[in-house]
């Protein structure tokens, strides 16, 4: 499976047939990354009202035709709690934004959600801005890739994240939405503050915006991986 990160909480993933997923596109104007010029076959919003999570509108039509299968996870995680987009199963579960969340008076709800891909467990934090109840730490049960909010100011604060993650350890986890160069909200934590809660053994920076990840370079210790965004 192929991982690119365009930045913010907006993935690309791509399996060994072609299939594409990007998850969270945002608006490049509000969060100061670059916009998101590739297409995809399925595109999962955490949210339908939050312009750096949900803006299916401005992704391509994916490398296997047609306009992309948008999911939107909050709904699936208010229904049945599982869909399936052009073959894609996919599971969520509601979440809250963070309660001081500046552009809303009440917090938003959200959705995180996973899905497989080439026999990878991958799942995606969404939005969530509060400490993980006990069913959404179980939401994570099993994960091989996680997609971690690592940045604190708007989302869980990280020792409530790292709670979960030493609760479940994830095989590798990915982080996202935490503060870069180009990243506009200020109050967002640089990364070193979500690595210093590793050893510098569990580490590894990818150096790039792309990388390849396939079952056998996973191991049973959860590892840290941080990647660059596309530019």
């Amino acid at each position: 499976m192929q991982i690119t990160w365009f930045g913010h909480a907006a993935f690309k993933l791509t399996d060994a047939n072609g299939l594409s997923v990007i998850t969270d596109p945002y608006t490049p104007e509000g969060v100061g990354y670059p916009p998101i010029r590739e297409g995809a076959d399925v595109v999962v919003i955490s949210s339908d009202d939050d312009s750096a999570h949900c803006r299916a509108d401005l992704i391509a039509d994916g490398p296997t035709g047609g306009a992309p299968e948008v999911v939107n996870a909050l709904q699936v995680a208010q229904g049945s709690g599982e869909t399936t987009a052009r073959g894609l199963h996919i599971r969520a579960i509601e979440a809250a934004e963070w309660d001081q969340h500046p552009e809303h008076a009440v917090p938003g709800q959200n959705g995180m959600y996973r899905f497989e891909m080439d026999g990878l467990k991958i799942a995606h934090m969404g939005d969530v801005g509060n400490p993980l109840t006990p069913a959404q730490q179980d939401f994570f049960e099993d994960t091989d890739v996680l997609l971690a909010l690592a940045g604190g100011y708007l989302t869980i604060e990280l020792p409530d994240l790292m709670e979960m993650i030493h609760r479940v350890k994830p095989k590798l986890v990915i982080p996202m939405h935490f503060r870069t160069l180009t990243y506009r909200p200020r109050n967002t934590m640089w990364i070193e503050s979500f690595l210093a809660h590793f050893r510098e053994d569990q580490v590894d920076f990818a150096l790039d915006h792309t990388i390849d990840i396939t079952t056998d370079a996973l191991t049973d210790r959860t590892r840290v991986l941080v990647m660059d965004y596309l530019r």
